[in-house]
């Protein structure tokens, strides 16, 4: 990634980008042309299927005619942050050390925004290379607030993430897995001198922060597989572009067909009252619209 504009530090184009700024010095990884292929398919398979762990997958590539063996493909899904039985990234390994917080939303109604905000990790596929996304979104209304890409998975870049989404607003509550990135004392301590509730799953449980997982699959059928980024600045484009769109323009059935900035700004609009015949009332505007297109 070349620095569009001389004058612009590399932070702030970084930021601008939506990438972590230790991305802008990426690097392909030392895979073969063999693994980079294998860990596509395996991304894919694991966005249909999260319930598989290294042995079905490693079958199902079997069954495909790929060369595969069990330790392979079990490294490549550790590189890749994938483990079974629930869809999300291994972020969800503790640290020894990191206190780990309860889960506070069991049994709690989401009626408005800002009420509770949550982060999760995802893998993004390039040709040469991968790297890691991480996402901040309100539960209420499915706007994504901020999000960064890095290509290692250490605290920085999910620090970057919580920093740009506080530039907006704060939740309540902040929900996330217990992987090691958001139970750092950094992460957290952000969180802390805001005093605002910090909530963890309980592991290997996938519908603790089921509207985040939702968002990666959307993510990636609808963006990430219909494009072959070539460098972390094409894919921070290609995101960046889809974000806005998702944000902005992407209606929701669960939302009522309205878009997930619409929700955050103005809640969600009551459903419109039934004609006797059982159809929706057409305001005065939409009829006068109508009778001049017949």
């Amino acid at each position: 990634m070349e620095p569009s504009n001389p004058d612009t530090s590399i932070a702030r184009q970084c930021e601008l980008l939506g990438l972590s700024r230790s991305s802008y010095y990426y690097r392909p990884k030392g895979e073969s042309p063999l693994n980079l292929l294998l860990m596509r398919l395996l991304d894919e398979q694991y966005t249909r299927t999260p319930y598989y762990g290294s042995p079905k997958m490693t079958l199902w590539l079997r069954t495909g005619g790929y060369p595969a063996n069990h330790k392979r493909v079990e490294r490549l899904m550790n590189l890749m942050g994938l483990q079974a039985i629930y869809p999300r990234p291994d972020t969800s390994r503790p640290h020894p050390e990191h206190k780990i917080y309860p889960y506070l939303l069991k049994g709690v109604t989401v009626d408005h925004a800002d009420q509770v905000w949550s982060a999760d990790i995802t893998y993004i596929r390039m040709r040469s290379g991968f790297l890691y996304l991480v996402a901040v979104i309100d539960w209420f209304s499915r706007y994504v607030l901020s999000w960064r890409l890095s290509n290692t998975l250490d605290s920085s870049f999910c620090v970057e993430a919580l920093e740009a989404a506080l530039r907006i607003k704060q939740p309540e509550i902040f929900n996330t897995d217990q992987g090691s990135q958001f139970t750092s004392g950094e992460f957290t301590g952000i969180l802390q001198k805001r005093e605002i509730a910090i909530s963890m799953d309980g592991r290997g449980r996938c519908m603790d922060n089921i509207f985040v997982e939702r968002l990666w699959r959307t993510v990636k059928y609808e963006e990430v597989y219909l494009h072959d980024y070539q460098t972390p600045s094409e894919a921070s484009l290609g995101l960046k572009r889809y974000f806005t769109f998702y944000n902005t323009q992407r209606f929701h059935q669960a939302l009522g067909y309205q878009t997930p900035y619409e929700v955050y700004r103005f809640g969600l609009k009551k459903k419109p009252e039934k004609s006797e015949k059982g159809g929706p009332e057409l305001k005065k505007d939409h009829l006068i619209l109508a009778k001049k297109l017949s």
